[in-house]
């Protein structure tokens, strides 16, 4: 009688785990500038990131997922907000000095004041970039109870900074003063992340850990260099700021070693995300923490980094800052022990702008506003009526301008709009080119006016003069002009 009383209990989900409607926790992991191919579980075969790979091997793993935009504010924008870029407040990095980037409006509802209405304790940790200090858009004031990092992206660029931010006042680290290392940010803030779980193990709990690996400048504690040094033939070196006005403050420092720097410091990120993990199984939250992982953009160019020597972009097209596939297409692993199937994979076309939606219908709550996101519950629960997108859409503002859209396994992408909003739209077929090497627009004019339409109907305008392409239907930057 009692073993089948415990078989009752077990099957209604009472003991032995959480309930199948339980609210989980929520892990958001967000790398910087980390490629579709820099994880060994999504084919880099230069240096392994196990701990990452067992999140797959434990979940499921996402092969056509795509980030908010091709950098770095605009995509977090479209990640806390459900809204992708034609339509997010902030749709590029606007830089403000001396710290800091655009913000978000005061009303701004976020994925954090979602999860404060539902009852959960929120956290950030790691890089912000959409609002500077004393803004109406700092994290504290866009629904996050802890913050922990750098509030200024720019600032993030240096792993031996002057200073992070504590909640809302600055943590001096002066053992980084002048021109010393003795203060790792990211291990300072992966200390404080280990906190914020353990501090909140018996509530519901939001992390959002941003974090700062692998964008340049590419540094990397002297133990991982040791262990890459020479391994990745011929080196490549850049020369940086070592030294003046500038340092630590906007340019990179200087790096010879720079394709072991790399390997090194998606090392780093592997072991930090190895040391969370471990920390759930210790504190017996597993199966009751929803973790997913991430990447903000395509892989980046900058402060030596090679791209190309380890395939970063997965034999993609294109980089960061291109919204040709190596720039938004990016590895998703999620998994929740007892409720996402293990060692599972799908094809589900998605975005940032559905993580909102997504997490919000978890956590039972209604998603206020208008979204641009489609939940994917259904695909991680492994259950039928998962909703498509018609399409995805995205835009940026640098380089004379840039819009592309996805609309099944069609890809349409315009470049120089913001010089020719009719210049050439090139299409591709995904499903038999996905490295986007042959332009068919010449053999679908159907596919291509339709498509030309829907990109012309994506967007609104946008307040800010720096987001509206100049010259769109013949008006000039600023005026307020939708690009039907």
């Amino acid at each position: 009688m009692k073993k089948i009383l415990i078989a009752m209990l077990i099957a209604m989900g009472l003991i032995g785990g959480v309930r199948a409607d339980t609210p989980p926790n929520v892990i958001y992991i967000l790398a910087d500038d980390l490629g579709y191919g820099d994880l060994s579980c999504y084919g880099q075969t230069h240096f392994q990131t196990p701990n990452i790979d067992a999140l797959a091997t434990q979940g499921m793993k996402f092969t056509q997922h795509y980030s908010g935009s091709t950098v770095c504010a605009p995509s977090r924008c479209a990640l806390l907000t459900g809204k992708h870029i034609g339509h997010a407040v902030v749709r590029g990095n606007s830089e403000l000095m001396p710290e800091g980037q655009q913000p978000m409006p005061a009303d701004t509802v976020t994925m954090a004041h979602m999860f404060r209405k539902a009852g959960y304790t929120t956290g950030l940790f790691g890089k912000w970039g959409l609002g500077a200090p004393g803004s109406v858009s700092e994290p504290l004031k866009m629904g996050f109870d802890r913050f922990y990092g750098y509030n200024c992206q720019r600032q993030s660029h240096h792993y031996y900074p002057y200073f992070l931010w504590n909640d809302n006042h600055r943590e001096m680290l002066w053992g980084n003063f002048g021109t010393e290392t003795q203060e790792y940010a990211p291990d300072l803030i992966q200390d404080q992340a280990i906190a914020f779980i353990k501090a909140n193990k018996d509530q519901p709990f939001f992390c959002f850990y941003a974090l700062v690996q692998p964008h340049a400048e590419m540094f990397a504690p002297e133990k991982k260099m040791a262990k890459y040094r020479g391994k990745f033939l011929p080196e490549r070196s850049y020369e940086g700021t070592d030294s003046g006005p500038n340092y630590r403050k906007f340019a990179y420092g200087s790096q010879p070693e720079a394709h072991a720097a790399f390997a090194a410091m998606v090392e780093v990120m592997d072991d930090d995300v190895g040391e969370l993990v471990a920390t759930l199984e210790e504190l017996g939250i597993t199966n009751n923490t929803l973790v997913m992982f991430t990447s903000d953009n395509g892989p980046h160019q900058e402060g030596g980094h090679d791209p190309v020597y380890f395939n970063s972009n997965g034999s993609q097209r294109g980089f960061k800052r291109d919204l040709y596939e190596g720039g938004i297409h990016v590895p998703m692993i999620a998994t929740w022990p007892g409720h996402i199937p293990a060692g599972t994979q799908t094809d589900h076309l998605s975005a940032f702008w559905d993580v909102l939606p997504t997490v919000a219908e978890l956590a039972g709550q209604p998603v206020s506003g208008t979204v641009d996101g489609v939940s994917f519950v259904p695909t991680l629960l492994g259950k039928q009526g998962q909703e498509e997108h018609d399409y995805l859409y995205w835009e940026f503002h640098e380089k004379k301008g840039r819009v592309a859209m996805r609309q099944g396994n069609w890809k349409a992408v315009r470049y120089n709009v913001a010089v020719n909003p009719d210049s050439p739209l090139e299409l591709f077929d995904l499903s038999a080119d996905p490295g986007e090497t042959v332009n068919v627009a010449d053999q679908h004019p159907d596919v291509v006016a339709k498509m030309d339409a829907q990109i012309r109907s994506a967007r609104t305008a946008s307040e800010s003069p720096d987001f509206n392409f100049p010259l769109v239907r013949g008006r000039a930057r600023g005026g307020n002009a939708h690009q039907k």
